[in-house]
């Protein structure tokens, strides 16, 4: 029996929604007049459903932390011996909102309908990605689906908890470079014109530093709208021309080739790589088709083209390690890890201790570059500021030279 999403007016005139089981959308419409309501709007819960009823659905998609906690929901009810649909049940009341309620609704109805539980996800593709359904189509042909769950539910928590404290240790960095520039902008737009202006039309020459700071006050004044204004359109149009695949894959080639920033991607990539390629190796995924899916992980092109690749020759018989070696975009670390584990047998287990490898590195690089960038934003608006202030100094130590001469 499917679900249905519904949106109707009640007696009152309010607007109620939910979801509904129902051999058909017009035996739902049927309820709802029978509660006296008027259906407004009933379709059977998928994602593209959710994309139709706008506001109503949502996006149909669930972020990291909600993923993780109905996958860990789902082991542990697994695990105590529920069966899959009583499970899906469970987990539908315990939902933190309507919108992950009407999903976990619409998967168990699948469910009931004799599909399977990866099958059941596939109406959601944006809640539950690729690699996500292939785990759990691992762990039910395997017959061992709670322990993949679980091992699932120990990626995304890591994955979410990495993301968030690098989210987090961001918020000082970005607070401090967004008031300095704002204090930066009003000082020269604001304050310096005041400053320097008692030396307007007097007969001496200004120091080369007044000057300078006085041609950058009234470019401000004159033409600061129209800088932010070209940085706007800029964006817009950059944003625009990631659309196009090669643009975006020319982009993502440099920035992964840059010395610092290249490094940082190619670690997290790497890190998300690996990671993805020991839980779906763990659950049974062949090699081939576990590389083919991590690779839907991978967020810079040219390193998901590099894993396609690498792809392609294990599939003509070549080893991993080499294949990734060959690419240049692997650390060197990850590749001698990947290829002790091919000559131990152990290759699941060593990725996995590869991907914490990598996390590490990845943390404790940007911990130190997070650490760098407040002091560097402090020093910038400090030089800022005691530049301005010696192009008021200098001509006002220039007069009293003058004076005592």
């Amino acid at each position: 029996m499917p679900a249905f999403e519904y949106r109707s007016l009640d007696h009152r005139g309010k607007i109620n929604k939910g979801t509904l089981e129902a051999d058909s959308a017009r035996q739902v419409r049927q309820q709802l007049r029978d509660k006296g309501w008027v259906p407004l709007e009933v379709n059977e819960a998928n994602d593209s459903s959710s994309q139709g009823m706008g506001r109503f659905a949502g996006s149909g998609k669930i972020n990291g932390a909600e993923q993780a906690l109905i996958t860990r929901q789902l082991a542990t009810l697994l695990k105590s011996g529920l069966p899959v649909e009583q499970a899906l049940s469970a987990v539908s009341k315990q939902a933190a909102n309507d919108r992950i309620e009407r999903i976990m609704l619409a998967v168990r109805a699948k469910v009931r309908e004799g599909y399977s539980l990866a099958h059941s996800f596939e109406s959601f593709p944006r809640a539950f990605p690729e690699m996500y359904r292939a785990t759990v189509a691992a762990g039910e042909q395997s017959g061992h689906l709670e322990q993949v769950l679980e091992q699932l539910a120990d990626y995304l928590e890591t994955r979410h908890d990495t993301g968030r404290s690098v989210a987090q240790a961001m918020i000082y960095p970005a607070f401090i470079m967004v008031f300095a520039s704002i204090v930066i902008m009003l000082m020269m737009t604001f304050v310096v014109p005041k400053l320097v202006a008692v030396f307007e039309g007097r007969d001496q020459a200004l120091p080369l530093l007044t000057r300078i700071v006085m041609a950058m006050s009234d470019f401000a004044r004159g033409w600061g709208w129209l800088v932010v204004l070209l940085i706007v359109v800029a964006v817009v149009v950059f944003m625009r021309a990631m659309r196009d695949q090669r643009f975006r894959l020319r982009v993502h080639q440099r920035l992964v080739n840059m010395p610092l920033v290249g490094t940082m991607l190619r670690a997290g990539d790497s890190a998300r790589l690996a990671s993805t390629l020991g839980i779906l190796g763990r659950s049974g995924v062949p090699l081939v088709d576990a590389l083919f899916i991590a690779a839907q992980v991978v967020g810079n092109l040219a390193v998901r083209n590099a894993v396609k690749n690498a792809a392609a020759k294990v599939r003509e018989g070549g080893s991993l390690s080499r294949a990734l070696d060959a690419s240049g975009y692997f650390p060197p670390m990850l590749v001698q890890m990947i290829a002790s584990g091919e000559a131990s047998g152990e290759l699941d287990n060593m990725l996995t201790r590869a991907a914490d490898y990598q996390e590490r590195e990845l943390s404790s690089t940007i911990g130190t570059m997070v650490g760098l960038l407040g002091p560097i934003m402090l020093l910038v608006m400090a030089g800022v500021v005691v530049m301005i202030v010696l192009s008021v100094m200098l001509p006002i130590m220039q007069m009293n030279n003058l004076l005592a001469g």
